[in-house]
């Protein structure tokens, strides 16, 4: 018979001064989330009473409760959820090519020196290239619709997302490279065991700029070409001068641009945990 063994579970003991010092850091939490929420109330209970006393134009600044009517109108009509989908399914395609591709490109650049050095000046063109006059050759490229507001979003983070990350692996260390070539690593081992991890923070910040970038190119390109989604809405309502309809569309993409980037925000948290 196998005999069991028993490890006793020790007591991890937590000083007073430790408690009060984790006390402390939940109460500053608890202050900085109740602020944030307090302003927003007051930021719209201003907005809403500066609309009902004519301090400012309702019809040019909306107000809280007229775009609440219009979201009610959009959802009873059936409309809301398409629009929304429309956008969102866009923008995360964007995101999610435009990362895929921008990291790879970025690994090649840096594995292949002679490369980088080749193509670096057509990259910073291609940097600051308004990537909205590039929108008629996209139309006539990939034809309208899903196809030319996608790539217009991957146009315009995709490069941002290769020199973020380049840089980001330039920057790291000599010294722990050349610690790495000295016990035979070769440049493939030092990418995978030094560089990537090393800039997991970097990578996570060029997520969030690749976010934001996402959206404006996604809504830029339902500028151009659009039968449905919160940027057909932005010019529908400008068109035929329904700005609760904008200002709308606007506080929705407010909405989800913040809920992907709390998704964003707990994948940091989880990579920190990690390291």
């Amino acid at each position: 018979m196998k005999k069991k063994i028993r490890v006793k579970k020790q007591k991890v003991v937590i000083s007073k001064a430790h408690k009060n010092y984790i006390r402390k850091e939940h109460t500053k939490t608890f202050f900085v989330h109740f602020s944030r929420i307090l302003l927003l109330l007051i930021i719209l209970g201003l907005w809403e009473l500066s609309a009902r006393l004519n301090w400012m134009d309702p019809f040019i600044t909306s107000s809280p409760t007229r775009i609440a009517n219009q979201i009610a109108n959009l959802y009873n009509s059936g409309s809301l959820w398409t629009h929304i989908s429309t956008t969102l399914y866009e923008t995360i395609i964007a995101f999610g090519l435009s990362t895929i591709i921008g990291a790879v490109i970025a690994v090649l650049l840096y594995m292949i020196s002679p490369l980088r050095r080749v193509l670096e000046p057509y990259i910073v063109i291609l940097n600051s290239l308004p990537k909205i006059a590039l929108g008629p050759l996209i139309i006539i490229w990939v034809g309208v619709g899903t196809s030319a507001i996608v790539t217009m979003g991957v146009l315009i983070c995709v490069v941002i997302t290769t020199i973020n990350l380049l840089n980001g692996y330039l920057e790291v260390s000599d010294e722990k490279i050349m610690l790495l070539k000295s016990m035979g690593a070769n440049k493939f081992q030092i990418l995978t065991k030094l560089i990537i991890p090393a800039t997991l923070p970097n990578f996570v910040a060029t997520l969030k700029i690749n976010l934001g970038m996402a959206w404006v190119g996604v809504i830029m390109g339902e500028y151009l070409s659009s039968k449905a989604g919160l940027g057909y809405l932005l010019v529908y309502g400008g068109q035929v001068y329904q700005l609760d309809l904008v200002m709308t569309a606007i506080v929705i993409l407010c909405v989800l641009s913040a809920i992907m980037y709390g998704v964003i925000s707990l994948f940091e948290k989880l990579i920190i945990k990690k390291r």
